[in-house]
């Protein structure tokens, strides 16, 4: 979590809305249900992820409509396919990418 979050993802309303938003979603992960696999959601994802301009938005916040229940796995394979801006090599150094 960004350190601009880290309050936020602390707060009730947060804490809230996540239990009632993983209610909502009968508890399973929305990708592997979407796939007809049956898989507990552990996560709730912002689909537009948070920024210090947008974290005060309750619609972007707390709207169900910018969440999505993942479990573990389709919430690593997402993050994953985001274009990082740098690479650690296999001795630990870091370097920018492009």
């Amino acid at each position: 979590m960004k350190d601009f979050a880290a309050q936020f993802y602390k707060s009730k309303a947060w804490k809230d809305c996540r239990s009632a938003f993983m209610r909502f979603r009968g508890g399973l992960c929305e990708r592997c249900l979407a796939s007809g696999i049956y898989s507990s959601g552990e996560i709730v994802h912002h689909k537009t992820h948070l920024t210090p301009e947008n974290i005060s938005d309750p619609e972007i916040a707390l709207g169900f409509d910018n969440l999505e229940l993942l479990c573990r796995q389709c919430h690593g394979d997402m993050h994953r396919t985001i274009k990082r801006r740098y690479h650690i090599d296999e001795d630990g150094r870091v370097s920018a990418v492009g």
